[in-house]
């Protein structure tokens, strides 16, 4: 990223006379740990910054991720501005005031609410991105559809192809259409509280396929692809969504060349046992994000362990 972008945006701050300096951190949710939060804090130390200094985040949702924690987290609150150069950060992760990294034990499970100054989406940015990168960003996509918008959903049915071969028209509306979703949830529920959990549609599942697999073998959206397949399984299961449903969703999110079909190698127990450990679980029970009917989406706590278990099994043959 600091290859394609990195002098531009260098250029720009020398021209306003604003002292900057880059610090690189490596791509992938592996490393989206404290040690890189360390690592910015230490420069910021060691290069005596103060309370007016800015980080700007140029990069992905790993990038930040890690970049806002850590201004979170430097001398209480420093200023934050958000530059998401990939479809996932653009629509998602740059939204919202979420900040964060990873533990052993689950993702996430360290961070801190803290809104952007700014953020800057150039969807022209999203042309140098590698096609498993832009599928990842589908993913949410989808999922914005899915829990606020069935005439979203209608339209990403007719227009998928076109999102996922980046067509300008078709990208900017998405990108505009799915930041507006996620701000007017973001605005009534800003801690997470409530509402905002409906925005976890998929993760549940997806945060612990990436837990069992190190956050290794699937990419996030990919992850959540398949959490969106046996979410909506279990919504179907628990009297929301209607015959048809199910099949409409899983056949829009293949279309998007994202998987469907959790792997038989990962086991429900570990699965189940991940899913203990998510940050949105109370009082040892697991709360899903589950469908009432496309576009509408509530939160359920009263899903038993059996359950779980038949939605994963029957995830496995989609």
């Amino acid at each position: 990223v600091y290859g394609l972008y990195g002098q531009k945006l260098a250029q720009g701050l020398d021209k306003v006379g604003v002292r900057w300096e880059a610090l690189l951190l490596p791509d992938g949710e592996r490393y989206k740990n404290m040690a890189a939060v360390e690592r910015i804090h230490d420069r910021l130390i060691k290069g005596r910054y103060d309370r007016d200094t800015v980080i700007v985040a140029l990069g992905g949702g790993v990038t930040g991720d890690i970049a806002g924690f850590s201004a979170a987290t430097y001398m209480r609150g420093i200023k934050l501005a958000q530059a998401p150069t990939t479809l996932l950060s653009q629509v998602d992760s740059s939204v919202g005031g979420k900040t964060g990294v990873n533990h052993p034990r689950g993702k996430n499970l360290i961070g801190a609410f803290y809104q952007p100054g700014v953020v800057l989406a150039d969807i022209s940015a999203l042309q140098t991105l590698p096609d498993k990168e832009i599928r990842c960003g589908v993913a949410e996509v989808i999922k914005y559809g899915l829990i606020a918008s069935a005439r979203f959903f209608k339209f990403l049915e007719g227009a998928i192809e076109a999102l996922t071969a980046l067509e300008p028209g078709v990208t900017l509306k998405v990108v505009q259409r799915s930041c507006r979703i996620k701000a007017d949830v973001v605005a009534e529920d800003e801690k997470e509280s409530g509402k905002r959990a409906i925005l976890n549609f998929g993760h549940t599942v997806g945060h612990a396929i990436e837990a069992v697999t190190g956050y290794r073998r699937y990419r996030h959206g990919y992850a959540v692809a398949m959490g969106m397949v046996t979410a909506s399984i279990l919504s179907e299961m628990k009297g929301g969504l209607k015959a048809g449903d199910v099949e409409a969703i899983t056949s829009l999110i293949s279309r998007a060349g994202l998987p469907v079909a959790i792997p038989k190698a990962i086991s429900d127990k570990e699965l189940y046992k991940a899913m203990k450990h998510d940050k949105k679980a109370k009082a040892g029970s697991i709360r899903f994000a589950l469908l009432d009917t496309i576009g509408h989406c509530e939160i359920n706590s009263d899903v038993s362990e059996k359950e779980i278990c038949e939605a994963l099994r029957r995830s496995r043959h989609v």
